[in-house]
C-alpha cells in the first residue's frame, strides 16, 4: 500500500503534466519524490532504466515521460515518436515490474482512438477502427503502453493503471514555433501579433473541428485520484466532458491575450479529427470532476508563459 513515506519515481517531471503530477503530490504531503533528468537518465536506454530502478527501488512510478508535438511534428518525425515512445514505456514498465513496484500510472493519449469513434468516446472504443493518420505513430505507441499495462496485471498481477487525459494546457507547455500544440500555438500567435501591431491572425484549418481542452491541475489532480483509489484492468479516461469548435477556441485566446485585429482561417491546412471529445462518466462516476473553467485556465496559462519568458 502507499503511503506519504513512499518513494514516487515521476517520470517526465520536467514536462507539463509531470510537473503538475509533482505539484499535486506535494500538496497532499507526498515528499518522497524521485527525480531525473534526461541527462541523468535516458528512459530510452533499456540498461540505464534496470540500473536506476535496481538501484533507487521506487515503490511507485508515475510514467508522464513522452515525445509529444501537434499535427505538424507527428506528420513529420514519425519514427522518433514511435521509437522513442515505445522504448520509454517498455524499459520503466517492465523494470517496474522487474523491482515490484507496488503501484504505476501510465499516461496515454485520446490520439488512441479511432478517427471516427463515437462520441463522447467511451473507453470500449479502442481498437474498433483506424486511427487518425496524422499521429498515427504517436497513437500505436500509447495504445502499446496501455497495453502492456494491462498485459502485466493480467499474466503477473501488477497494480499498473493507464489513464487517457483529452487535449492539455497549463504551466510548463510547449511553445516551440512549430511542434506545439494548438494552444500554446495560439497563444504564441496572438501575443506575437498583439506586439507586432498585426491586423489579422492566420489560423490552420477550417476553425470548424470540435476538440475539449483540460487545465493540466486538474489532470494531475485527477492522476493522483485515480493513484489512490483506482485498481483495475482498462484505461480510465480524464477530460472535462464539454468541447467547442477551434474557432470559438481562437476567439477565446484572441480575448484572453488582447489581441483586437481580426481571424483568417485557412482551409489549405489540415483540421485533423473532425470531433474528438471524451465520455468521462466513468472517472465521474468514480468521485472526480474537473473545476477549471476554459478562460480561467486560458488566462493562467497566459500569465505563466509571460512570467517564466517563453512568448
Amino acid at each position: 500500500m502507499l503511503n506519504h513515506s513512499s518513494k514516487i519515481f515521476v517520470a517526465g517531471h520536467r514536462g507539463m503534466v509531470g510537473a503538475a503530477v509533482i505539484r499535486r503530490l506535494r500538496t497532499l504531503g507526498y515528499n518522497n519524490i524521485v527525480t531525473r533528468t534526461h541527462s541523468e537518465l535516458d528512459l530510452t536506454r533499456q540498461a540505464e532504466v534496470e540500473s536506476f530502478f535496481a538501484t533507487e527501488k521506487p515503490d511507485a512510478v508515475v510514467l508522464a515521460a513522452a515525445k509529444v508535438g501537434g499535427i505538424h511534428a507527428n506528420n513529420t518525425y514519425p519514427a522518433e515518436f514511435i521509437y522513442q515512445n515505445l522504448m520509454m514505456e517498455c524499459n520503466v514498465i517492465h523494470s517496474a515490474y522487474l523491482q515490484k513496484v507496488s503501484k504505476l500510472l501510465f499516461l496515454g493519449s485520446s490520439c488512441i482512438y479511432p478517427r471516427m469513434a463515437p462520441q463522447p468516446i467511451p473507453e470500449n472504443a479502442l481498437l474498433t477502427g483506424e486511427l487518425e493518420k496524422t499521429n498515427e505513430a504517436y497513437a500505436l505507441a500509447k495504445i502499446s503502453g496501455l497495453k502492456m499495462c494491462d498485459y502485466y496485471r493480467r499474466q503477473y498481477g501488477c497494480d499498473f493503471i493507464s489513464a487517457m487525459p483529452t487535449n492539455l494546457y497549463g504551466p510548463c507547455d510547449n511553445y516551440h514555433p512549430q511542434n506545439s500544440h494548438v494552444i500554446p500555438a495560439l497563444i504564441r500567435k496572438f501575443h506575437e501579433a498583439k506586439a507586432q501591431g498585426k491586423s489579422e491572425v492566420e489560423i490552420w484549418g477550417t476553425g470548424k473541428p470540435l476538440r475539449e481542452f483540460l487545465y493540466v491541475d486538474d489532470l494531475a489532480e485527477a492522476l493522483v485520484f485515480l493513484f489512490e483509489n483506482y485498481s483495475a484492468e482498462g484505461h480510465v479516461n480524464v477530460g472535462s466532458g464539454t468541447d467547442l469548435s477551434i474557432a470559438e477556441l481562437a476567439q477565446t485566446v484572441k480575448d484572453v491575450v488582447g489581441f483586437t485585429g481580426a481571424l483568417r482561417f485557412n482551409p489549405d491546412m489540415p483540421d485533423g479529427t473532425p470531433r474528438k471529445i471524451m465520455d468521462v462518466s466513468h472517472i465521474n462516476d468514480l468521485g472526480w470532476k474537473a473545476k477549471t473553467d476554459l478562460r480561467e485556465g486560458l488566462t493562467q496559462a497566459y500569465a505563466w508563459a509571460l512570467e517564466n519568458g517563453v512568448l
